[in-house]
């Protein structure tokens, strides 16, 4: 059992280490304020990748809205933002932290990770559909 227990916070350790940002490499964030201007200005896209339910419950005005799960395969969606700002956006911030890698890994220069989600968005007083 204490093995089982080793291998265990063994494997979360190398996990979360997974997770991180390489040494030197950051997430840019940008707060909801900014991101609202940005997309109202037609200067960035939003992209939510919060599942289907949460964005049918409510999403914001003008956001593209792909689940994390899905944005491998449907990255030929944004291929026109490629070279533009792209603002990632969840619940929290938390699965837009990952869509920001996996955008960048897929050769997006400018994508920024939108703070505390659309619960910041809402305490922001911002409108959301």
């Amino acid at each position: 059992m204490r093995l089982l227990l080793t291998y265990f916070q063994l494997g979360f350790i190398l996990l979360s280490m997974g997770c991180a940002p390489a040494e030197g490499e950051s997430i840019e964030s940008i707060s909801p304020k900014e991101a609202s201007a940005m997309s109202s200005e037609h200067k960035a896209v939003i992209v939510d990748v919060r599942e289907d339910s949460e964005w049918n419950e409510q999403h914001i005005p003008l956001a593209v809205h792909i689940p994390l799960a899905q944005l491998n395969e449907r990255l030929s969606e944004l291929k026109q933002y490629k070279d533009s700002p792209v603002i990632t956006q969840c619940q929290a911030g938390g699965r837009s932290a990952k869509a920001v890698d996996v955008l960048k890994l897929a050769g997006f220069s400018k994508v920024y990770n939108m703070e505390g989600g659309i619960i910041a968005w809402e305490k922001a007083g911002l409108t959301t559909q």
